[in-house]
C-alpha cells in the first residue's frame, strides 16, 4: 500500500511538473496569452498587429519535422531564435523586427506563467535597417488615384492613400480610421495616432472632402471610413496590415508605377514635401504629430530645392 502511494504521489509530482514546465508547446502558449489580461489590455490594432505577426513566428521551421509553435517552448534555444530571425529577414529587416518582438512578448508571458525559465529571443540582436530614401513624384501619386477611384472596389485603397499622402499619417491609422474622426461640413478631421498617442487636428482639402461625401453616402451606415467594400460575415472590416499592401500593389502595377515605390512612402513623400516647401518644423510636427524635432530630422535632407529656398529666403532678407 505504501509503495502504491508513493507510486501515485510520484506520478502526480511528474504531472505537476510537466504542467508547469517543458511540456507547454508554444502554440498552446499564445492560445492561453490570447486570453490573457496582458492581451486583452491592448489596443485593438495592436492586438490585430500582435495576431499577425505572431502566426508568422508560429508557422517558421525550426527543424526538418517542425515548426516554432509546435516546439515545447521551453525547449526554444538562442540558435532556435536566431535561425528564425535569419528566416524573418528575408520578408524584410522591418518585418523580422516586428516579429522578434512580438515573440519576445510572448515568451516573456511563458516566463510569468513558470512555463520556461528564459527568453532566447532577448539574446539575439536585431539589425538596423538601411533608411529607405525613396518618395512619390506627384505624377505617381495621380496616376494611382486616378486608377483607383475609378474603380468602386479600389475606391477604399485610393481613400487611404490619399489621406495617408495629404495628411503625412500613417497608412495604419488611415486604414482603420472612423466617421466620428470626420467633421466633413467643416473640412475638419481630428486623428488620433496609434503608435505616438498624438492627436492632430487637420484640414481637408476639397477635392479629399468630395471623395470622403461619396464614399460616406456608400459606406456611412457603419463604422470604418475606408472598409473592405464587401462584408464578412455579415460585417464590414478594414482591410488587414497584409491585404492592404497587397491590394496596393495591384494597383500599383494596373498604373504602371514603378516597382520600387511602396505605399509605406506616403508619409516620407508628404513631410519631405513640406520640409521643401520651407515649412518651419513646428508647422510639420503639428501634421506629423511628431513630439520630438530630431524625429523630423531625417526628412530634412540636402536637396537643390532646400538650398534653393534657403538662399532666396536669404537674399529677400538681405537684399545682397
Amino acid at each position: 500500500m505504501e509503495e502504491r502511494a508513493r507510486g501515485c504521489q510520484v506520478d502526480q509530482l511528474t504531472t505537476v511538473q510537466a504542467i508547469g514546465g517543458s511540456v507547454m508547446k508554444t502554440n498552446k502558449l499564445l492560445q492561453e496569452y490570447y486570453l490573457s489580461f496582458d492581451f486583452n489590455n491592448l489596443r485593438d490594432e495592436t492586438k490585430a498587429q500582435y495576431k499577425y505577426f505572431l502566426s508568422v513566428a508560429m508557422d517558421t521551421n525550426v527543424g526538418t519535422t517542425r515548426t516554432l509553435g509546435s516546439t515545447n517552448i521551453s525547449d526554444i534555444t538562442t540558435k532556435n531564435a536566431k535561425m528564425c530571425y535569419e528566416k524573418w529577414c528575408e520578408k524584410g529587416i522591418h518585418m523580422a523586427n516586428h516579429v522578434m518582438s512580438v515573440s519576445r512578448v510572448l515568451v516573456n508571458y511563458g516566463i510569468q506563467m513558470e512555463y520556461c525559465n528564459s527568453n532566447p529571443f532577448s539574446n539575439v540582436k536585431k539589425r538596423t535597417p538601411e533608411q529607405r530614401r525613396v518618395i512619390w513624384q506627384k505624377e505617381d501619386v495621380k496616376k494611382f488615384l486616378d486608377h483607383a477611384y475609378s474603380h468602386f472596389n479600389y475606391r477604399s485603397i485610393g481613400l487611404i492613400v490619399h489621406m495617408a499622402y495629404e495628411w503625412c499619417q500613417r497608412l495604419g491609422d488611415m486604414r482603420v480610421l472612423t466617421w466620428d474622426s470626420l467633421d466633413l461640413d467643416n473640412q475638419k478631421a481630428h486623428i488620433k495616432q496609434s503608435k505616438r498617442k498624438a492627436e492632430v487636428f487637420l484640414p481637408i482639402s476639397d477635392d479629399l472632402n468630395d471623395m470622403l461625401k461619396s464614399q460616406r453616402e456608400d459606406f456611412g451606415f457603419q463604422r470604418y471610413v475606408t472598409p473592405r467594400p464587401k462584408p464578412r460575415r455579415g460585417l464590414y472590416e478594414p482591410y488587414s496590415l497584409t491585404k492592404l499592401p497587397f491590394i496596393g500593389r495591384k494597383i500599383m502595377n494596373e498604373a504602371g508605377l514603378s516597382e520600387n515605390l511602396r505605399l509605406s512612402d506616403l508619409r516620407r513623400t508628404g513631410t519631405t514635401e513640406m520640409v521643401d516647401a520651407g515649412v518651419s518644423m513646428g508647422n510639420i510636427m503639428a501634421v506629423t504629430g511628431h513630439a520630438n524635432p530630431q524625429s523630423v530630422k531625417p526628412y530634412m535632407k540636402n536637396t537643390f530645392t532646400s538650398a534653393n529656398f534657403a538662399l532666396d529666403a536669404r537674399k529677400k532678407l538681405t537684399d545682397f
